[in-house]
Parts: structure tokens; sequence; C-alpha cells
């Protein structure tokens, strides 16, 4: 079983927009002990900087990027639940993307589209399939084949 208290994302800038921080609320409180760290957006040096400062020693990074790994959502949910109860932090750059030095530190990197989408938007996406992931390894009956 997926525990989201294993798992933290970092996102660098601010949730603006009312119904993005609607929308993560409802999933939040799906997943309990899950949470979401927002960093300021600068440029992308000092953004590593913040993002490096943040990863703990434990945790495997999983990086969000265009190039990569593209999976279906029962690919994602099998994937971590091979990640058994390894502590997990996801991290969504800025629009300016992720500095090299944190793509080359990622032990995986994942894309959730190969279209292009505000990091707002990311953000809500991201946490709706790890809730879907979550319920997909418990049987539960949110995702339909």
């Amino acid at each position: 079983m997926l525990n989201p208290s294993r798992y933290r994302i970092l996102a660098i800038g601010k949730t603006r927009k009312a119904w993005i921080q609607n929308g993560l609320n409802l999933y939040i409180k799906r997943l309990p002990g899950l949470t979401i760290t927002e960093l300021k957006d600068s440029d992308l040096k000092k953004e590593a900087q913040s993002i490096r400062s943040s990863i703990k020693t434990n945790e495997l990074l999983i990086i969000l990027t265009e190039e990569g790994e593209s999976l279906t959502s029962l690919g994602f949910a099998n994937r971590l639940k091979s990640l058994g109860s390894s502590r997990l932090l996801f991290v969504i750059g800025s629009a300016n993307g992720l500095d090299s030095e944190i793509k080359a530190m990622a032990n995986w990197s994942i894309s959730l589209s190969p279209l292009t989408f505000p990091h707002e938007i990311a953000r809500l996406l991201l946490i709706e399939q790890l809730y879907r992931a979550k319920n997909i390894c418990e049987g539960g009956s949110y995702h339909r084949n």
C-alpha cells in the first residue's frame, strides 16, 4: 500500500489561482500526511540551491520534466509500489524548468504529459495522480480501466 506521509512535493513559486488551490486542498485531504512546500522563484542557480537544501538525506529525488519517463496511471502506481517504504521528494521546477545539477541528482525523472502546462496545474496533476495511484494499489473504484 502507498503511504502518502512518506511523500513530499517541492514546488517553485506560489499557487495563485484559487481554483487550483481548491483542487490541491481536496487531494491533500484525501492523502493525509502529504505535504507541499513552495519555494520562492528566482534564477535557476538560486532555485537549485533552495532545492538542494530542502532534500533530506533519506529521500529519493523525483523530478518532473518534459524529458522524463512517460507512464500510464497504472505504470505510475506500480512504480511507486515498487519503491516500497522509500521516502519520496517530488520536485516541480519553475517556468524556467530545473537546473542541470538538479536533473543530474534525480533518482527518477517523470513527465506528466508531452503537453506543456503551467506549473500550478502540474502540481494539481501530480497530486491527483498520487491519489489515483494509492487508489489503484488499494483496489479502490476511483480509477477505471
